[in-house]
């Protein structure tokens, strides 16, 4: 998600006066600095500053902003004796010139606040004054519907003493998204056109996020006569009602059939699968059929190529023996529905040889201690913590004694080559051949802010004192903990992503309070829901098929529901994956792809790691095809390596490929196979059709088709020509 900032607040007010004893450092000039963006990332909080002044980001640093605003260019920025003369003053106000312009006008609250602190002393704040705990924002979500356009949001403070204070007009506020909304100082949202936004509001260090919905004036939609199959569909047709959408009607057979193997086992069904579900009267059969691709190998096999994107199973880190053990060892748990906790506690907790102990060699892949620690947050917790290296997070509530603290618990990992193995010629500290992973029980992390050991400590959760203990264990314990606040949020959202083309919270392991999810009350039953299953993905994948929001159409009944790519009230139209698509193709005509290395007849999903390329031939073919369609590299621990936006090279290797070619002139292909059969072209027809697109052809389409074949010349020709066409098709490159 990205953020954009408002402009600077340009507001007249009428002059005020601010007390001096209720002027606080802390609780009011750095909360006026923030709102004014002077500490922002952009400006002053920048890692060098900006004109010479150097402020904390966020204001997270109390002492060293008091001691450079009035310290530092011999205290000209703030003059007690002169408070009007103060530079901070003068700047802000655009009476000297100003990079960044004008914050504030001089008759405004923030100009009374930091003239009444300043001209009382520019005073520290007392030590052990009240800490702020909490951060009250009403209210956290709203919709409306046209002609209201506007409504006011209040922020209240709470403290360490039990005192509370109204911070409306010292907060800051950022939109998530421009154009929808504006906001003035006053906290007063007003609609600039309909859409959906959040608003973050800021008060020092903490940051709560208001949902906001301006909806055109349309009818409220009925969704009572809507069967849910289950609290899925509860809470989503809650929702759409609440947003006045319309949600789709259920896919037809053939669509949630195509859509069912694809996702499930990344695979389409043969013409004679195809033919069995479509012409079932059991009202059952698709309840029945996800049970049955659940229990299909093919399931293991595609769900670990997740997990193998994931755990940067490729070659460039590991050897090829480690590659294909890690991946037959992820595919085997999957196979077995391990739970998913006990999964991440093998994985974190691993050690010893990486071929006789396959889960170590994910610690073979992520050998810096800090990649280690981000790698583990990101995948296993769903918290991307690696903006709390240099300062603390701006938009999550994580330190940078939290961010060292957690990376504490893994700088002890060390790894012993043996003697047989040899360099690799990849990276400067990599051997071909078996590594054997193991703690350093005496290393640590230093804190580049305290300059001592940092102090294990787990993402906000208490931590027990592992001492000189196993921390790779501790650490495993606490992610697999039934107790863990993060996991099965983490996790259910990554298996939602997955299944239905976007996460709740999106980026799906990007979990902040700045991110909120679409549908909160979804997501936190799909995660207790997750943890009740035993934390397996079988349930959960299960679960979500099984649903009426999953088996929902494309296209929505209402053509202004359409523009929803967010609250599922239909099917996400998404282009089908590197690997499912190179295996479709290799299924529909008959051909299979080779790959180096790999017996012929493995499919592009059975693969163990991205195959490298530039080899010339058929022989490379497959692995050019994955790399054109967006296979990753599987250098980063995260869904977002693997890109699937079109583009020429992928068009050009559907319409002139030198694979799309062999795949279809191949003589030994479907299509050779049934002209030697003499088979007729109706015949042959549907069965490409069946085998592409799982549905047989329409009335108008073989008219035009088998009149076209009977007038060709060649009917070899004529067919590639059809063959060709089919494989290009919208219907056939996406997933509906």
């Amino acid at each position: 998600m990205r953020f954009s900032f408002l402009p600077a607040l340009l507001v007249v007010f009428t002059p005020v006066t601010a007390s001096a004893a209720d002027v606080s450092f802390e609780r009011d000039v750095l909360a006026v600095l923030t709102r004014a963006g002077c500490n922002a990332g952009a400006c002053h909080g920048n890692l060098n500053g900006k004109g010479g002044l150097k402020l904390s980001l966020k204001g997270e640093d109390a002492a060293g902003d008091f001691a450079v605003l009035t310290r530092d260019m011999l205290a000209r920025r703030t003059d007690p004796l002169r408070p009007d003369e103060s530079l901070i003053l003068k700047k802000a106000t655009g009476q000297v010139p100003h990079e960044g312009g004008a914050r504030f006008a001089q008759t405004s609250r923030e100009y009374a606040r930091l003239r009444t602190w300043i001209a009382s002393g520019a005073r520290v704040d007392a030590p052990g004054g009240p800490m702020l705990r909490k951060l009250v924002v009403t209210p956290a979500s709203r919709i409306l519907v046209a002609p209201s356009d506007r409504f006011r949001v209040s922020a209240v403070a709470h403290f360490s003493d039990g005192s509370t204070r109204d911070v409306t007009t010292l907060a800051a506020y950022e939109f998530t998204a421009v154009g929808i909304a504006k906001v003035t100082p006053d906290g007063e949202v007003v609609r600039e056109q309909t859409g959906e936004v959040v608003l973050l509001v800021r008060y020092l260090s903490l940051v709560e996020p208001v949902r906001i919905v301006f909806l055109p004036d349309r009818p409220v939609t009925e969704t009572g006569t809507l069967v849910a199959n289950n609290e899925i569909d509860t809470l989503v047709f809650a929702q759409l009602k609440e947003l006045r959408l319309k949600p789709a009607e259920l896919a037809p057979d053939r669509v949630f059939l195509r859509r069912a193997y694809l996702d499930a086992i990344g695979i389409l069904p043969t013409p004679a699968e195809t033919r069995a579900f479509l012409a079932d009267a059991d009202p059952k059969k698709r309840e029945k059929l996800i049970d049955a691709l659940l229990a299909r190998p093919e399931f293991a096999e595609y769900w670990a190529q997740k997990w193998s994107d994931l755990l940067r199973n490729e070659e460039k880190a590991l050897d090829r023996k480690g590659v294909a053990v890690f991946y037959r060892w992820i595919a085997a748990q999957l196979a077995a529905d391990r739970p998913l906790n006990e999964f991440a506690r093998d994985v974190i907790a691993a050690r010893g040889s990486t071929y006789s102990h396959p889960p170590a060699n994910f610690w073979r892949a992520v050998r810096d201690p800090l990649q280690r620690s981000e790698s583990v947050a990101q995948v296993f917790l769903g918290v991307r913590i690696g903006c709390a290296r240099c300062h603390n997070h701006p938009f999550d509530r994580w330190t940078i004694d939290d961010y060292y603290g957690f990376g504490a618990l893994f700088a002890r990992i060390e790894y012993r080559v043996l003697e047989n193995n040899r360099k690799d010629n990849l990276d400067k500290h990599e051997f071909d051949g078996e590594q054997v992973v193991w703690q350093n029980r005496t290393s640590e992390m230093p804190n580049p802010r305290t300059k001592q050991a940092a102090k294990p400590r787990f993402l906000g959760a208490p931590t027990p004192d592992i001492g000189d203990g196993d921390r790779l264990g501790a650490v495993a314990d606490w992610v697999a903990s039934p107790t863990n606040p993060f996991f099965a949020r983490a996790q259910a959202n990554r298996i939602w992503l997955h299944l239905m083309g976007r996460g709740l919270v999106d980026p799906n392991d990007d979990f902040r309070a700045t991110n909120p999810p679409t549908n909160p009350e979804l997501l936190n039953w799909l995660a207790t829901d997750f943890a009740a299953g035993g934390f397996r993905l079988k349930h959960t994948v299960r679960t979500v098929m099984a649903s009426r929001t999953y088996q929902l159409a494309a296209v929505a009944r209402d053509p202004g529901t359409m523009s929803d790519d967010l609250h599922h009230s239909h099917a996400l139209v998404q282009p089908l994956e590197a690997e499912q698509l190179l295996d479709a193709l290799s299924q529909v005509t008959g051909v299979p792809v080779p790959f180096r290395g790999y017996p012929l007849g493995m499919r592009a999903n059975q693969i163990p790691a991205p195959p490298q390329t530039g080899r010339r031939g058929f022989d490379g073919m497959g692995e050019r095809f994955l790399k054109a369609f967006g296979k990753p590299e599987r250098l980063l621990t995260c869904e977002c390596e693997r890109n699937d936006d079109p583009g020429l090279l992928q068009a050009f290797q559907l319409i002139t490929g030198d694979l799309m070619n062999a795949l279809v002139k191949s003589p030994n292909n479907r299509l050779g196979t049934m002209l030697a059969a003499g088979a007729s072209d109706s015949e042959m027809l549907e069965e490409f059709y069946l085998a592409a697109l799982c549905r047989p052809p329409t009335a108008t389409e073989s008219k035009k088709l088998l009149a076209y074949l009977s007038a060709a010349a060649d009917r070899r020709a004529a067919w590639e020509d059809v063959l060709w066409a089919l494989l290009n098709s919208k219907e056939f490159l996406l997933r509906r």
